[in-house]
């Protein structure tokens, strides 16, 4: 079964790392592009729109610009691929913002990376391409 296409915009290095390796273990999903910044994102994005990935995976707080700009954007270029926040920073008002910029889930790093996986793997079982039946 083809995995779930995931791009992360997260300037931790150490972060981003270690929730590539987890994404890919336990959760199928590929992670095809990652980026530290906004600009970089929306960058990204614009290429084609509706092509690159099945989510986004959007920290709030980057090296520049803010994963709010980033939600921004893709709601601006009609990007179609689920997105997600993973934040230290959850609270409601948080919360509330993302979800009016079109994120579906806001993930709290501290405590509820278990959750996130939990999504992928769900997301990559149900909805990613299936191929074929012979």
């Amino acid at each position: 079964m083809p995995a779930l296409k995931a791009f992360i915009v997260e300037d931790s290095p150490v972060i981003l790392e270690n929730l590539v390796a987890t994404l890919e273990e336990l959760a199928q999903v590929e992670v095809v592009g990652s980026v530290p910044d906004e600009a970089g994102a929306v960058r990204w994005m614009s290429r084609d729109p509706n092509a690159n990935a099945d989510l986004f995976i959007v920290d709030v707080f980057l090296r520049s610009g803010t994963g709010l700009g980033v939600l921004q954007a893709a709601q601006r270029l009609g990007v179609r691929a689920r997105r997600v926040v993973l934040t230290n920073y959850a609270t409601d008002e948080m919360r509330r913002r993302c979800a009016s910029l079109g994120a579906e889930r806001v993930f709290d790093k501290s405590h509820e990376l278990d959750d996130l996986i939990t999504y992928c793997a769900e997301l990559a079982e149900h909805d990613s391409p299936r191929p074929a039946a012979a």
